[in-house]
C-alpha cells in the first residue's frame, strides 16, 4: 500500500510542473509586448509604423488586440497539452496503482498464509495497528475490543510470560531493542513473539509455532538451556573449592578448575596442561585408571599434599566416552571427626568399664551389643556367654534358672512388660527384690536406633541407708524438741517449716499458730510485744528470704524484760534457714563484770608505762652528770689517780653507761608505745652501719674469747632509712648473740638484698629458745639465761622488734634448743614504706 501512494504522489508533481511551465512561458510572451511598449517601442515598432503610417499610440491600440489574440491561442495550446500529458500520467498511474495493489494482495496473502497477528508503533504515536488472526491469540473472533485483548498480555499468557512480554515490547519502543520469545498461551499454543524496529516502526509478529518449526524452537531451546546450563556448569567448577578436573582417553588434563590449579600451583590451564600438573601420586593414578577399566567408576580417600600440607581428600572419578573426570573433596576435618568420634565411643566404653552400675546395651534384634565388667559381677554370667551376644529373653531366661530374678506368678507377662521398653518412647524404672536379699534398680531407656539400654544398680545399701536416714530424723526430731535453746526452721519462701517447744517458749508463742505455717512477718508481729527493734527485724526478715548471697547473721537482742538472748541465722543447704535463740543474760552478766575489770587492768598498765617512762626520764638527768663527773674525773688534767681509784672510777663509768642504756631503751620503748617515735630517713650504708655496730661490742668479744664473722653480699650498696635506729637494732642483736654464746663461741651477721628489701641475720651458737618460750621473747622484761652468761633486762629484743617495724619491716625468730638462734631483720628497700611507717 505505501507503494501505491507513492506513485500516485509522482504522478501528480508531474503534472502540476507540467502546467506550472506551460503557465510561465505564456506569462514571458504576453508581457514581452508589453514590456517593450512601456520601454518606448517594440522591438518591430519602426518597420511596422513605417508600413502602416501608425504613431506609437496608434501602434499600441493596434497591437494589443493581437497580443491578447496570441496569447489565448498559445494558452489554450499549452492547456491541451498540458491536458493530454495529465491524461496519459493518470492512465499510467491507475496502472500503476492496479499493479501495487495485486502486488499488495499477493504480499499479504504470503504474509498471512500461516496464522499470525502483526502489531506496528509509528514513531511519536501509542495508537497500534493490528492486523492478522485475532483469534489466534485471544480464542475469539474479532471484536472491537479484540485489539485490547492482544495488548493486554496478562489475559491471554501466564503471569510470568506476560510480564516478560510486557518489558520486551517496551524495551523494543523505547530504545529499539529486538526480541525473540517463545511463548505459550492460557489455552496451550506455543507461539513467536518477534520484535523489530523497521522504517521508523516497531513492529511486532506473533505467530503459532507448529510442526517442523516448533520442533526447530523446541530444539533451540533445549540447546540454549543446555548452553547455559554448560555455562552453570563451568562457573560452578570454576567456583567449587575442591579440585576437579577433566581428561582424554589417553590420560592426558584437558581440564582444571582454579581449585586444581591452586592444588598443583599451576598458573592457568595451559600451564597445567603443558606441565602436566597431576594432583594425585603415581601409584594413586595407576590404582584409579585400573579401577575406571574395569568398574568405569572409582572412590577413595587419599592423602594429599596440597600447599605444603599433608590431607585428607575424598576422590570419586568417573569414566566417560570421551575420557574422564574426576572431583576431589576435602575430607581432613571429617576423618578428624570420624577418628574423633572414634576415640570418644571408646573412651565411654572405657568409661562405662568404670562405672559401679551395671550395664548391658541390646540392639534393634534384641542382642547384646555392649556390656560392662559391673553388669557381669552384678549378675555373676560368665563371659563367654556375653561375648556370644545372646539375645534378652535367653539373659532373662538364664538369670531365671539361676534364681537371681524377682519371683513372678507369670514369668511370661512380666517379661512381656519389661520388654515394651522396645517399643516405648520414655524411660521406665523399676526396683527388684531378689531372693538373696538384694534389692537393685533398673532403668530401660530407648535408644534412638532401636534397642534398649539397661541401667542396674545395687540400690540395697541405699534403701538400708534410707531407713537408718529416717531413724536418724526421727531421733533429731526428739534431740529437738529437747534443746534449751529456740530453734525454727524457715523455708525459701518465709514460712515457718519446724520449730522446738523451746522456740514458741521464749517467745511466748501458740504453738497452734506455729503448725499453720505463719511467714515471718507474722512471727514477727506475735514477737513484737517482747522486742520491738525494727532494724533487727528487718535484718532477719532478710537473712530469711534472701536468694542470694545468704550469710550467717549474728544478732544480740536485749528484750524488753530484762533477758537478753543471742540470735543466729544458719543458711541450709535447701534454701531454708534456720532461726536459733539462746538466753545469754547469766553470761553477759558475767562478760559485763569481765570487761570492767579488763578496763581497769589496761588502765593500770597503761599508768605503769606512764610511771616507767617518767622515772626513766628522772633517773636521767642524774646519770647524765654521774656520766659527766665520772669523765671529768679520768681526765688527767683534773689530777692523778692512784690504781684503786682508777679502778673504782672504772666501775662508776660502766655502771653508769649501762644504767643510761637501759634508761634510753626504755624511752624509747615508752616513746615508741605512745606514737611519739619520728624516724630520721636517710641513706644507710649497710656496710658501715655493721661495722659501727660490731665496734660496740669488741670489748665484749675480747672477754667472753668470741669470734665474729660477717658476711655481706657483694654490691649490697645502700637502702632508706634511720641509720642510728639501724646500728642500734644491730648492736642490741649482737649483744643479746654474745651473751648467750658460750666462750670461744662464734657469732655471724649477715646481710644480703632481695628484690624488695634488705635482709639482716644475726646467729649465735647459745642454747637456744624453748618453743613455749619463743613467742614471749620480744616481751618487755622479759629475759631468760637458760643456763648462759647473759643477765640484762629483757628488753633488747623489744627494742629491735619496735624499730624494724616502725621502718615498716618484720622480724622473725629461728631457734633450736641445744644448737642456737637466728633472729632475721627485715627491712623494705620502698622509702614510701618507711615514711608511711615512720608516719
Amino acid at each position: 500500500m505505501s507503494g501505491v501512494v507513492a506513485a500516485m504522489r509522482r504522478s501528480l508533481l508531474s503534472c502540476t510542473s507540467l502546467a506550472r511551465d506551460g503557465m510561465i512561458g505564456l506569462a514571458a510572451m504576453l508581457a514581452l509586448p508589453i514590456a517593450s511598449a512601456r520601454a518606448g517601442g517594440w522591438l518591430f515598432e519602426p518597420a511596422i509604423s513605417t508600413w502602416f503610417d501608425l504613431d506609437h499610440q496608434e501602434f499600441v491600440l493596434f497591437t494589443a488586440p493581437l497580443a491578447l489574440l496570441g496569447f489565448s491561442v498559445v494558452a489554450a495550446i499549452l492547456l491541451m497539452r498540458t491536458r493530454a500529458r495529465a491524461m496519459r500520467s493518470e492512465r499510467h498511474l491507475r496502472a500503476e496503482i492496479a499493479n501495487l495493489r495485486a502486488q499488495s494482495d499477493r504480499l499479504r496473502a504470503l504474509l498471512f498464509a500461516e496464522p499470525q497477528v502483526l502489531i506496528s508503533w509509528a514513531a511519536g504515536d501509542n495508537r497500534p495497528e493490528i492486523s492478522g488472526d485475532i483469534a489466534l491469540l485471544t480464542s475469539q473472533e474479532a471484536t472491537q475490543n479484540s485489539s485490547q485483548r492482544v495488548l493486554a498480555f496478562g489475559t491471554w499468557l501466564p503471569p510470568e510470560p506476560a510480564l516478560q512480554m510486557d518489558h520486551a515490547v517496551d524495551a523494543l519502543r523505547e530504545a529499539g531493542q529486538g526480541f525473540l520469545l517463545n511463548l505459550t498461551t492460557s489455552n496451550g499454543r506455543a507461539i513467536e513473539a518477534m520484535g523489530r524496529a523497521i522504517g521508523g516502526q516497531a513492529i511486532v509478529r506473533m505467530r503459532e509455532l507448529g510442526g517442523l518449526r516448533r520442533e526447530l524452537a523446541e530444539a533451540n531451546l533445549r540447546y540454549k538451556m543446555l548452553q547455559e546450563e554448560t555455562e552453570l556448569l563451568r562457573d560452578f567448577a570454576a567456583a567449587a573449592p575442591w579440585p576437579i578436573w577433566a581428561k582424554n582417553a589417553q590420560d592426558d588434563l584437558r581440564y582444571a578448575n582454579t581449585a586444581y590449579l591452586r592444588a598443583t600451583e599451576g598458573a592457568s590451564i595451559a600451564d597445567a596442561i603443558s606441565r602436566h600438573l597431576e594432583l594425585l601420586e603415581n601409584d594413586q593414578r595407576i590404582e584409579m585408571a585400573k579401577a575406571l577399566h574395569e568398574y568405569a567408576t572409582y572412590a577413595a580417600r587419599l592423602p594429599i599434599v596440597v600447599g605444603g600440607e599433608r590431607r585428607i581428600y575424598d576422590v570419586q572419578a568417573m569414566k566417560l566416552a570421551g575420557g574422564s573426570a574426576g572431583i576431589a573433596i576435602d575430607a581432613s576435618e571429617v576423618a578428624a571427626l570420624r577418628a574423633a568420634l572414634t576415640r570418644m565411643a571408646e573412651a565411654h566404653r572405657r568409661t562405662l568399664d568404670q562405672l559401679s552400675s551395671g550395664v548391658a546395651v541390646f540392639d534393634a534384634d534384641r542382642r547384646l551389643a555392649f556390656y560392662n565388667e559391673s553388669y557381669r559381677r552384678l549378675w555373676d554370667f560368665d563371659q563367654a556367654f556375653l561375648d556370644s551376644n545372646p539375645d534378652d529373653s535367653s539373659v532373662l531366661d538364664r538369670l531365671r534358672a539361676a534364681r537371681k530374678l524377682p519371683e513372678q506368678p507369670d514369668f511370661r507377662a512380666w517379661k512381656a512388660k519389661l520388654h515394651e521398653a522396645y517399643r516405648a518412647v520414655e524411660p521406665e524404672s523399676y526396683t527388684w527384690f531378689l531372693p538373696d536379699g538384694r534389692a537393685v534398680s533398673v532403668v530401660t531407656t530407648p535408644n534412638l536406633e532401636g534397642g534398649v539400654t539397661y541401667l542396674f544398680d545395687n540400690v540395697t545399701e541405699s534403701l538400708d541407708l534410707a531407713r537408718r536416714f529416717d531413724g536418724l530424723i526421727r531421733v533429731q526430731h526428739e534431740t529437738l524438741d529437747n534443746l534449751n535453746e529456740a530453734v525454727a526452721v524457715f523455708g525459701s519462701n518465709g514460712r515457718v517449716q519446724l520449730f522446738n517447744p523451746a522456740f514458741a517458749k521464749m517467745w511466748k508463742l501458740p504453738a497452734d499458730a506455729l503448725r499453720e505455717q505463719p511467714h515471718i512477718e507474722t512471727v514477727e508481729a506475735l514477737c513484737r510485744p517482747l522486742f520491738d527493734d525494727p532494724i533487727v527485724w528487718r535484718a532477719l526478715r532478710e537473712a530469711i528470704t534472701a536468694i542470694e548471697n545468704r550469710a550467717q547473721v549474728a544478732l544480740k537482742l536485749e528484750r524488753k524484760d530484762g533477758s537478753v538472748l543471742h540470735c543466729m541465722t544458719m543458711p541450709l543447704p535447701d534454701g531454708a534457714t534456720m532461726l536459733t535463740f539462746q538466753d545469754i543474760t547469766d553470761t553477759e552478766n558475767v562478760e559485763r563484770a569481765l570487761r570492767e575489770r579488763n578496763e581497769a587492768l589496761e588502765a593500770a598498765d597503761q599508768m605503769k608505762v606512764d610511771f616507767v617512762h617518767h622515772v626513766s626520764y628522772e633517773l636521767r638527768a642524774p646519770l647524765t652528770t654521774i656520766i659527766g663527773f665520772a669523765h671529768f674525773l679520768s681526765d688527767p688534767a683534773t689530777g692523778p689517780l692512784n690504781t684503786k681509784q682508777t679502778e673504782y672510777l672504772d666501775y662508776v663509768t660502766k655502771s653508769t653507761n649501762a644504767l643510761l642504756a637501759l634508761t634510753n631503751n626504755i624511752l624509747d620503748l615508752a616513746t615508741i608505745d605512745a606514737g611519739a617515735m619520728t624516724l630520721e630517713l636517710g641513706s644507710v650504708d649497710i656496710s658501715k652501719t655493721i661495722e659501727a655496730a660490731a665496734e660496740g661490742i669488741q670489748d665484749r668479744l675480747a672477754t667472753d674469747r668470741i669470734t665474729l664473722k660477717v658476711d655481706i653480699e657483694p654490691n649490697i650498696g645502700e637502702f632508706i632509712g634511720d641509720e642510728r635506729r639501724v646500728v642500734q637494732v644491730l648492736y642490741n642483736l649482737l649483744a643479746n648473740a654474745v651473751g648467750f654464746s658460750p666462750h670461744d663461741g662464734t657469732v655471724m651477721i649477715s646481710a644480703r638484698r632481695a628484690e624488695h628489701s634488705v635482709v639482716f641475720a644475726v646467729t649465735d651458737t647459745g642454747p637456744g629458745i624453748a618453743p613455749e618460750v619463743k613467742d614471749k621473747v620480744f616481751n618487755w622484761f622479759e629475759s631468760h639465761s637458760h643456763g648462759s652468761r647473759h643477765r640484762g633486762a629483757g628488753l633488747g629484743l623489744s627494742l629491735v622488734r619496735s624499730f624494724v617495724e616502725l621502718h615498716g619491716g618484720k622480724v622473725r625468730v629461728d631457734s633450736t634448743v641445744g644448737k642456737g638462734t637466728t633472729v632475721i631483720c627485715i627491712f623494705p628497700v620502698d622509702q614510701n614504706a618507711h615514711r608511711n611507717a615512720a608516719e
